[in-house]
């Protein structure tokens, strides 16, 4: 008889490590290419020697003329000040604005970085997001504010993170949510307005960027080391360039989309907006 609850004993705590193994398996968040993110990576140390790249991105050929948005189905927005083209695609004097820019690969995936405590912002104004193409990490808060004198409808539609869907009216307080797994891009649209889309980059680690109107970006602080430079835009689609960054370089890394090439299909094709010839 002793021997016997000796046996379920030791049967007993075998299942309970296992099932404790499995759980701290399952812990682990897991990004959109299924690797694990940074809960169980070493922390990055700094050794002081990290490096910079700069560049510009490029838009070669004639960019096509900008359409207007019919807004017409909310006066409040189509009576707001502010610009009523597209924004989907935006060049000036040869410069493509909107284009998401981060590493990928060496230490950035190995390493664990830490979440900033300050939230980033997406505001509605004009019926319009802004920005329109933004960048946040793992874990960091996104706080959504509503700027217009009309109600919005705020869905971002993730694949790898948890989809959500808000209301916010006028005067109401920011929404704030968070996303906890690498996701590159999450769309997000607007259900009462069809033209607002915006896309947010979401990543594991710092060492990202958006160009300006002028085409230019600035990633800092990068540790040395080989990696992959991605350029996403949601029209013109993704490239690649292969970087490698010594300690304490400052590097330019520049790149062009032709205006005749076709964007690869992305899953951030969530309707048509409302667009007038």
């Amino acid at each position: 008889m002793i021997k016997r609850i000796g046996i379920v004993l030791a049967v007993v705590a075998l299942a309970t490590a296992l099932i404790a193994i499995g759980c701290g398996r399952k812990s682990a968040n897991k990004n959109a290419d299924g690797k694990e993110d940074g809960a169980t990576k070493p922390l990055y140390a700094s050794k002081g020697d990290e490096g910079t790249i700069t560049g510009k991105v490029s838009f070669d050929g004639v960019a096509p003329a900008p359409k207007k948005i019919d807004m017409s189905q909310d006066a409040n927005c189509a009576g707001a000040p502010g610009d009523k083209n597209a924004d989907d695609l935006v060049v000036a004097d040869g410069k493509l604005a909107n284009v998401f820019v981060y590493l990928k690969g060496g230490v950035v995936d190995q390493k664990s970085f830490p979440t900033p405590s300050e939230p980033v912002t997406l505001d509605q104004q004009g019926c319009r997001y802004h920005p329109r193409v933004m960048g946040i990490q793992t874990n960091q808060t996104l706080k959504v504010t509503n700027s217009d004198n009309t109600t919005h409808n705020i869905h971002p539609s993730p694949k790898s993170n948890q989809e959500w869907n808000k209301q916010q009216s006028q005067g109401a307080p920011p929404i704030e949510n968070k996303f906890a797994r690498a996701e590159t891009l999450v769309p997000v649209k607007c259900n009462l307005h069809p033209w607002m889309k915006a896309n947010i980059g979401v990543l594991a680690h710092p060492y990202f960027a958006v160009t300006g109107k002028d085409g230019s970006y600035t990633i800092k602080n990068v540790p040395p080391g080989n990696y992959t430079l991605v350029f996403w835009h949601e029209v013109k689609g993704e490239q690649t360039q292969a970087v490698t960054i010594a300690a304490k370089e400052s590097k330019t890394q520049d790149i062009t989309y032709k205006a005749g090439a076709t964007a690869r299909a992305t899953s951030l094709e969530i309707g048509p907006a409302l667009i007038l010839p």
